[in-house]
Protein backbone atom coordinates (compact mmCIF):
# COMPACT_ATOMS: atom_id res chain seq x y z
CA UNK A 1 0.00 0.00 0.00
CA UNK A 2 1.24 3.50 -0.86
CA UNK A 3 2.54 5.27 2.28
CA UNK A 4 0.42 8.35 1.61
CA UNK A 5 -2.72 6.23 1.41
CA UNK A 6 -1.72 4.41 4.58
CA UNK A 7 -1.08 7.71 6.36
CA UNK A 8 -4.47 9.00 5.28
CA UNK A 9 -6.08 5.90 6.81
CA UNK A 10 -4.04 6.45 9.97
CA UNK A 11 -5.16 10.09 10.09
CA UNK A 12 -8.83 9.12 9.77
CA UNK A 13 -8.43 6.59 12.59
CA UNK A 14 -6.55 9.19 14.61
CA UNK A 15 -9.49 11.58 14.27
CA UNK A 16 -11.99 8.90 15.19
CA UNK A 17 -10.04 8.25 18.39
CA UNK A 18 -9.26 11.82 19.39
CA UNK A 19 -12.29 13.68 18.10
CA UNK A 20 -12.60 15.36 14.70
CA UNK A 21 -12.70 19.14 14.38
CA UNK A 22 -15.96 20.07 12.64
CA UNK A 23 -14.12 21.82 9.83
CA UNK A 24 -12.21 18.62 9.14
CA UNK A 25 -15.39 16.61 8.64
CA UNK A 26 -16.26 18.45 5.45
CA UNK A 27 -15.26 16.92 2.12
CA UNK A 28 -12.87 14.08 1.37
CA UNK A 29 -9.51 13.55 3.13
CA UNK A 30 -6.66 15.70 1.80
CA UNK A 31 -3.49 13.89 0.83
CA UNK A 32 -0.41 15.50 2.34
CA UNK A 33 -2.46 17.20 5.07
CA UNK A 34 -2.35 16.33 8.76
CA UNK A 35 -5.46 15.69 10.89
CA UNK A 36 -5.70 19.40 11.76
CA UNK A 37 -5.55 20.69 8.20
CA UNK A 38 -1.85 21.62 8.08
CA UNK A 39 -0.02 20.74 4.88
CA UNK A 40 2.98 18.51 5.27
CA UNK A 41 6.29 19.66 3.82
CA UNK A 42 7.69 18.11 0.65
CA UNK A 43 10.43 16.39 2.67
CA UNK A 44 7.98 15.03 5.27
CA UNK A 45 9.23 11.67 6.56
CA UNK A 46 6.18 9.45 6.06
CA UNK A 47 8.03 6.30 7.11
CA UNK A 48 9.05 7.70 10.50
CA UNK A 49 5.60 9.22 11.03
CA UNK A 50 3.94 5.91 10.19
CA UNK A 51 6.09 4.14 12.77
CA UNK A 52 5.47 6.83 15.40
CA UNK A 53 1.70 6.99 14.85
CA UNK A 54 1.27 3.23 14.90
CA UNK A 55 2.57 3.34 18.50
CA UNK A 56 0.93 6.61 19.53
CA UNK A 57 -2.54 5.56 18.33
CA UNK A 58 -2.41 2.73 20.86
CA UNK A 59 -1.69 5.33 23.57
CA UNK A 60 -4.48 7.58 22.29
CA UNK A 61 -7.00 4.75 22.30
CA UNK A 62 -6.07 3.74 25.83
CA UNK A 63 -6.22 7.34 27.08
CA UNK A 64 -9.57 7.93 25.37
CA UNK A 65 -11.10 4.96 27.17
CA UNK A 66 -9.73 6.11 30.52
CA UNK A 67 -11.01 9.68 29.97
CA UNK A 68 -14.48 8.45 29.04
CA UNK A 69 -14.62 6.44 32.26
CA UNK A 70 -13.38 9.41 34.28
CA UNK A 71 -15.81 11.95 32.86
CA UNK A 72 -18.82 9.65 32.43
CA UNK A 73 -20.56 12.22 30.26
CA UNK A 74 -20.06 15.08 32.73
CA UNK A 75 -20.12 18.61 31.37
CA UNK A 76 -18.41 20.11 34.42
CA UNK A 77 -15.15 18.97 35.99
CA UNK A 78 -13.20 20.07 39.04
CA UNK A 79 -9.46 20.15 39.53
CA UNK A 80 -7.89 17.38 41.57
CA UNK A 81 -4.71 15.30 41.58
CA UNK A 82 -6.20 12.54 39.46
CA UNK A 83 -7.37 14.99 36.80
CA UNK A 84 -3.96 16.69 36.81
CA UNK A 85 -2.30 13.33 36.22
CA UNK A 86 -4.70 12.59 33.38
CA UNK A 87 -4.06 16.00 31.80
CA UNK A 88 -0.30 15.47 31.87
CA UNK A 89 -0.76 12.19 30.02
CA UNK A 90 -2.80 13.90 27.32
CA UNK A 91 -6.39 15.01 26.76
CA UNK A 92 -8.16 13.35 23.80
CA UNK A 93 -9.35 15.91 21.27
CA UNK A 94 -12.98 15.01 21.96
CA UNK A 95 -12.54 16.27 25.55
CA UNK A 96 -10.05 19.12 25.02
CA UNK A 97 -12.61 21.88 24.76
CA UNK A 98 -14.32 20.77 27.97
CA UNK A 99 -11.07 20.42 29.95
CA UNK A 100 -9.52 23.66 28.69
CA UNK A 101 -12.67 25.62 29.45
CA UNK A 102 -13.03 24.16 32.95
CA UNK A 103 -9.37 24.25 33.95
CA UNK A 104 -8.78 27.83 32.79
CA UNK A 105 -11.90 29.30 34.34
CA UNK A 106 -13.22 30.24 30.88
CA UNK A 107 -16.37 28.15 31.32
CA UNK A 108 -17.29 30.03 34.49
CA UNK A 109 -16.83 33.38 32.76
CA UNK A 110 -18.91 32.28 29.77
CA UNK A 111 -21.75 31.17 32.04
CA UNK A 112 -21.65 34.43 34.03
CA UNK A 113 -21.72 36.58 30.90
CA UNK A 114 -24.46 35.25 28.59
CA UNK A 115 -24.68 37.20 25.35
CA UNK A 116 -21.55 39.23 26.07
CA UNK A 117 -19.56 37.84 23.13
CA UNK A 118 -22.30 38.67 20.64
CA UNK A 119 -22.68 42.14 22.12
CA UNK A 120 -19.00 42.78 21.44
CA UNK A 121 -19.46 41.84 17.80
CA UNK A 122 -22.46 44.17 17.51
CA UNK A 123 -20.69 47.11 19.15
CA UNK A 124 -18.95 50.00 17.42
CA UNK A 125 -15.49 48.92 16.34
CA UNK A 126 -12.30 50.93 16.12
CA UNK A 127 -11.39 51.25 12.44
CA UNK A 128 -7.66 50.79 13.10
CA UNK A 129 -8.31 47.60 15.06
CA UNK A 130 -10.44 46.18 12.25
CA UNK A 131 -7.84 47.08 9.63
CA UNK A 132 -4.97 45.51 11.57
CA UNK A 133 -6.88 42.27 12.17
CA UNK A 134 -7.99 42.02 8.54
CA UNK A 135 -4.42 42.52 7.36
CA UNK A 136 -3.25 39.52 9.39
CA UNK A 137 -6.06 37.12 8.41
CA UNK A 138 -4.36 35.93 5.22
CA UNK A 139 -1.07 35.57 7.10
CA UNK A 140 -2.61 33.17 9.62
CA UNK A 141 -1.66 29.57 8.92
CA UNK A 142 -1.13 29.87 5.15
CA UNK A 143 -0.19 26.18 5.28
CA UNK A 144 -3.58 25.18 6.72
CA UNK A 145 -6.26 24.34 4.18
CA UNK A 146 -9.08 25.42 6.50
CA UNK A 147 -7.87 29.01 6.87
CA UNK A 148 -8.11 29.74 3.16
CA UNK A 149 -10.89 31.79 1.60
CA UNK A 150 -11.71 28.94 -0.76
CA UNK A 151 -12.39 26.48 2.09
CA UNK A 152 -15.89 25.40 3.02
CA UNK A 153 -16.27 26.18 5.81
CA UNK A 154 -13.57 28.85 6.05
CA UNK A 155 -12.23 29.56 9.52
CA UNK A 156 -11.10 33.08 8.60
CA UNK A 157 -14.48 34.60 9.46
CA UNK A 158 -14.55 32.92 12.87
CA UNK A 159 -10.95 34.01 13.45
CA UNK A 160 -11.84 37.59 12.53
CA UNK A 161 -14.77 37.58 14.97
CA UNK A 162 -12.77 36.19 17.90
CA UNK A 163 -9.93 38.67 17.44
CA UNK A 164 -12.30 41.61 16.95
CA UNK A 165 -14.34 40.70 20.02
CA UNK A 166 -11.21 40.35 22.12
CA UNK A 167 -9.85 43.69 20.90
CA UNK A 168 -13.10 45.37 21.95
CA UNK A 169 -13.14 43.49 25.25
CA UNK A 170 -9.58 44.49 26.15
CA UNK A 171 -8.78 47.87 24.53
CA UNK A 172 -5.38 48.31 26.27
CA UNK A 173 -4.18 45.18 24.47
CA UNK A 174 -6.36 45.41 21.39
CA UNK A 175 -4.66 43.19 18.84
CA UNK A 176 -1.04 42.07 18.70
CA UNK A 177 0.67 39.86 16.13
CA UNK A 178 0.81 36.34 17.47
CA UNK A 179 -2.71 36.47 18.86
CA UNK A 180 -4.08 35.36 15.48
CA UNK A 181 -2.22 32.05 15.68
CA UNK A 182 -3.41 31.43 19.23
CA UNK A 183 -7.03 32.15 18.29
CA UNK A 184 -6.65 29.89 15.25
CA UNK A 185 -5.49 26.95 17.36
CA UNK A 186 -8.35 27.52 19.78
CA UNK A 187 -10.86 27.46 16.93
CA UNK A 188 -9.44 24.21 15.57
CA UNK A 189 -9.89 22.57 18.97
CA UNK A 190 -13.14 24.09 20.27
CA UNK A 191 -14.94 24.55 16.94
CA UNK A 192 -16.72 27.40 18.71
CA UNK A 193 -16.14 31.18 18.47
CA UNK A 194 -17.46 32.07 21.91
CA UNK A 195 -15.46 29.39 23.70
CA UNK A 196 -12.34 30.44 21.80
CA UNK A 197 -12.93 34.03 22.89
CA UNK A 198 -13.18 33.13 26.57
CA UNK A 199 -10.13 30.87 26.34
CA UNK A 200 -8.23 33.81 24.80
CA UNK A 201 -9.33 35.92 27.74
CA UNK A 202 -8.14 33.27 30.20
CA UNK A 203 -4.78 32.89 28.46
CA UNK A 204 -3.99 36.57 27.98
CA UNK A 205 -5.53 37.76 31.23
CA UNK A 206 -4.74 35.07 33.79
CA UNK A 207 -2.22 32.57 32.44
CA UNK A 208 0.02 35.02 30.53
CA UNK A 209 -0.56 38.53 31.92
CA UNK A 210 1.24 41.35 30.09
CA UNK A 211 2.50 39.08 27.32
CA UNK A 212 0.58 40.99 24.66
CA UNK A 213 0.26 44.44 26.22
CA UNK A 214 1.97 47.26 24.27
CA UNK A 215 5.11 47.06 26.45
CA UNK A 216 5.04 43.22 26.52
CA UNK A 217 6.50 43.41 30.02
CA UNK A 218 5.32 39.94 30.98
CA UNK A 219 6.88 38.39 27.89
CA UNK A 220 10.22 40.15 28.38
CA UNK A 221 10.22 39.22 32.05
CA UNK A 222 9.64 35.52 31.41
CA UNK A 223 12.45 35.40 28.85
CA UNK A 224 14.78 36.72 31.53
CA UNK A 225 13.36 34.23 34.03
CA UNK A 226 14.25 31.44 31.62
CA UNK A 227 17.79 32.81 31.48
CA UNK A 228 18.05 32.72 35.27
CA UNK A 229 16.74 29.14 35.36
CA UNK A 230 19.26 28.07 32.71
CA UNK A 231 22.03 29.75 34.71
CA UNK A 232 21.21 27.51 37.67
CA UNK A 233 20.18 24.29 35.93
CA UNK A 234 22.31 24.29 32.76
CA UNK A 235 25.23 26.63 33.54
CA UNK A 236 27.29 25.56 30.54
CA UNK A 237 24.63 26.79 28.13
CA UNK A 238 24.22 30.03 30.07
CA UNK A 239 27.97 30.62 29.80
CA UNK A 240 27.93 29.91 26.07
CA UNK A 241 25.16 32.48 25.63
CA UNK A 242 27.13 35.02 27.65
CA UNK A 243 30.40 34.33 25.81
CA UNK A 244 28.79 35.06 22.45
CA UNK A 245 26.61 37.95 23.72
CA UNK A 246 23.37 36.22 22.76
CA UNK A 247 20.26 37.63 24.43
CA UNK A 248 17.44 35.30 25.34
CA UNK A 249 15.02 37.49 23.38
CA UNK A 250 16.96 36.66 20.24
CA UNK A 251 16.50 32.90 20.52
CA UNK A 252 13.32 32.19 22.51
CA UNK A 253 10.96 35.14 21.99
CA UNK A 254 8.88 33.20 19.42
CA UNK A 255 8.71 30.21 21.76
CA UNK A 256 6.90 32.32 24.33
CA UNK A 257 4.85 34.73 22.24
CA UNK A 258 3.50 31.97 19.99
CA UNK A 259 3.24 29.40 22.80
CA UNK A 260 5.33 27.06 20.61
CA UNK A 261 2.93 27.29 17.64
CA UNK A 262 4.90 26.78 14.40
CA UNK A 263 7.88 25.94 16.62
CA UNK A 264 6.96 22.40 17.63
CA UNK A 265 4.73 19.81 15.90
CA UNK A 266 0.98 20.41 16.19
CA UNK A 267 0.19 17.44 18.41
CA UNK A 268 3.08 18.32 20.72
CA UNK A 269 1.83 21.91 21.00
CA UNK A 270 -1.67 20.72 21.89
CA UNK A 271 -0.25 18.44 24.59
CA UNK A 272 1.68 21.42 25.96
CA UNK A 273 -1.49 23.50 25.95
CA UNK A 274 -3.35 20.79 27.87
CA UNK A 275 -0.94 21.40 30.74
CA UNK A 276 -0.73 25.16 30.15
CA UNK A 277 -4.45 25.63 30.72
CA UNK A 278 -4.41 23.34 33.74
CA UNK A 279 -1.14 24.28 35.48
CA UNK A 280 -0.36 27.74 34.14
CA UNK A 281 2.66 29.42 32.56
CA UNK A 282 5.19 27.36 34.50
CA UNK A 283 4.73 24.76 31.76
CA UNK A 284 6.36 27.07 29.21
CA UNK A 285 9.55 27.09 31.30
CA UNK A 286 9.50 23.31 31.61
CA UNK A 287 9.23 22.92 27.84
CA UNK A 288 11.98 25.46 27.16
CA UNK A 289 14.31 23.97 29.77
CA UNK A 290 13.76 20.47 28.40
CA UNK A 291 14.60 21.56 24.85
CA UNK A 292 17.77 23.28 26.05
CA UNK A 293 18.85 20.61 28.55
CA UNK A 294 18.28 17.76 26.11
CA UNK A 295 20.35 19.53 23.45
CA UNK A 296 22.99 21.15 25.64
CA UNK A 297 25.86 19.22 24.05
CA UNK A 298 24.98 20.64 20.64
CA UNK A 299 24.51 24.16 21.97
CA UNK A 300 27.90 24.06 23.68
CA UNK A 301 29.56 23.42 20.29
CA UNK A 302 28.44 26.82 19.00
CA UNK A 303 31.35 29.12 18.20
CA UNK A 304 29.55 32.35 17.36
CA UNK A 305 26.29 34.25 17.77
CA UNK A 306 24.95 32.94 14.42
CA UNK A 307 25.90 29.41 15.48
CA UNK A 308 23.87 29.74 18.68
CA UNK A 309 20.83 31.14 16.85
CA UNK A 310 20.95 28.39 14.24
CA UNK A 311 21.29 25.71 16.90
CA UNK A 312 18.23 26.98 18.75
CA UNK A 313 16.26 26.65 15.51
CA UNK A 314 17.42 23.07 15.01
CA UNK A 315 16.60 21.82 18.52
CA UNK A 316 12.88 22.31 17.93
CA UNK A 317 12.85 19.70 15.17
CA UNK A 318 13.45 15.98 15.00
CA UNK A 319 12.35 12.73 16.66
CA UNK A 320 12.61 14.08 20.23
CA UNK A 321 9.82 16.64 19.72
CA UNK A 322 7.86 14.57 17.18
CA UNK A 323 7.15 11.90 19.80
CA UNK A 324 4.82 14.11 21.80
CA UNK A 325 3.97 11.50 24.42
CA UNK A 326 7.58 10.81 25.37
CA UNK A 327 8.45 14.50 25.11
CA UNK A 328 5.71 15.44 27.58
CA UNK A 329 6.95 12.82 30.02
CA UNK A 330 10.40 14.39 29.74
CA UNK A 331 9.31 17.94 30.56
CA UNK A 332 8.29 16.79 34.04
CA UNK A 333 11.55 14.98 34.73
CA UNK A 334 14.47 16.37 32.69
CA UNK A 335 14.46 19.98 34.06
CA UNK A 336 14.22 18.78 37.67
CA UNK A 337 12.13 20.53 40.31
CA UNK A 338 10.49 23.83 39.42
CA UNK A 339 8.08 25.32 41.92
CA UNK A 340 5.72 28.20 41.24
CA UNK A 341 7.27 29.95 44.24
CA UNK A 342 10.65 29.90 42.47
CA UNK A 343 9.13 31.27 39.27
CA UNK A 344 7.27 34.01 41.16
CA UNK A 345 10.42 35.11 42.98
CA UNK A 346 12.44 35.21 39.78
CA UNK A 347 9.69 37.14 38.02
CA UNK A 348 9.78 39.85 40.65
CA UNK A 349 13.53 40.42 40.30
CA UNK A 350 13.57 40.08 36.50
CA UNK A 351 10.61 42.39 36.06
CA UNK A 352 12.37 45.10 38.05
CA UNK A 353 15.49 44.67 35.95
CA UNK A 354 13.56 44.85 32.67
CA UNK A 355 11.75 48.00 33.81
CA UNK A 356 15.01 49.67 34.83
CA UNK A 357 16.60 48.87 31.47
CA UNK A 358 13.69 50.42 29.60
CA UNK A 359 13.61 53.65 31.60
Amino acid sequence: MDKRVFLTILSVFFLLVTGTPQALRVGSPHFGVDPYGFERSEDFDYESYEELMSEYLVVLTRRSIKWSKLLKGKKNVHKNLKLKRYVRKGVPNEHRSLIWMAASGAEELLEKNPGYYQSLLRSQHDAKLVETICTDLNRTFPDNVYFRKTSIPCLQKALHNVLLAYGCHNPPVGYCQGMNFIAGYLLIVTKDEEKSFWLMDALLGRVLPDYYSPAMLGLKTDQEVLGELVKVKIPGVWQTMADHSVTWTLVVSRWFICLFIDILPVETVLRIWDCLFYEGSKILFRVALTLIHHNQAVILQARSLPDVCQTFKHITHGPFVDDCHTFMEEIFTEPGSLSMATVTKLRASCRSRVMEEEM
